[in-house]
């Protein structure tokens, strides 16, 4: 069974973006320390662009080989011109308004999403699946998180988009591994409890 990783940037208290989802005060902390770690830990979580910019597109995937974003996250790249904007992965997007894909390597998911889920689950393979954001899609597929990689930024937003845009729900994860940077970024990855 492979696993659904929900890996995210958040503030110290909890958002992952401005109230609108907008995460870009959150770049900053992208030094030459913490791109060393995203590098050799999670290149595969680099969209397509961004890795042949940093001239790491040559890159093996290490974790993930499927990719799973909500259609918000999608339109930013889509914005840009980017129709594949994880290209090294397959590439899988939530939404029930989106439509037709507008790129052949992109599948829209657009009813039974746990159902889709559950199937690439299932699937033989070493690799796992990367659930990339955001907030509502997290919290619809909660119950089938398997692991959380949260990369949490030195800075407090005071209001904001939820790591988990989902009703009350109380949800055991364990504490896997903790990794901390000079620049004031903590990387913890929990393991669901189940």
């Amino acid at each position: 069974m492979r696993k659904l990783t929900y890996y995210i940037a958040c503030s110290l208290d909890g958002f992952i973006g401005d109230p609108g989802g907008d995460a870009s005060s959150m770049y900053s902390f992208v030094d030459g320390e913490f791109l060393e770690y995203l590098r050799t830990e999670y290149p595969e979580t680099l969209p397509t662009h961004g890795r042949r910019a940093l001239g790491i597109d040559h890159l093996e995937n290490r974790r993930f080989d499927t990719i799973i974003q909500g259609r918000a996250s999608y339109e930013l790249a889509l914005k840009e011109g980017i129709t594949s904007p994880y290209a090294h992965l397959r590439e899988y997007v939530a939404s029930r308004t989106l439509g037709e894909s507008p790129d052949p390597h992109v599948e829209i998911v657009a009813d039974d999403l746990v159902g889709k889920v559950r199937e690439l689950k299932a699937e033989e393979g070493e690799f796992g699946i990367y659930l990339c954001g955001g907030s509502r899609l997290a919290g619809e597929l909660l119950d089938e998180i398997d692991e959380l990689v949260i990369k949490t930024y030195p800075i407090v937003l005071g209001t904001g988009m939820p790591m988990f845009g989902s009703g009350f729900a109380v949800t055991r994860f364990g504490l896997d591994g903790v990794r901390t940077f000079n620049n004031g970024v903590i990387v913890r990855t929990y393991g669901r409890k189940r």
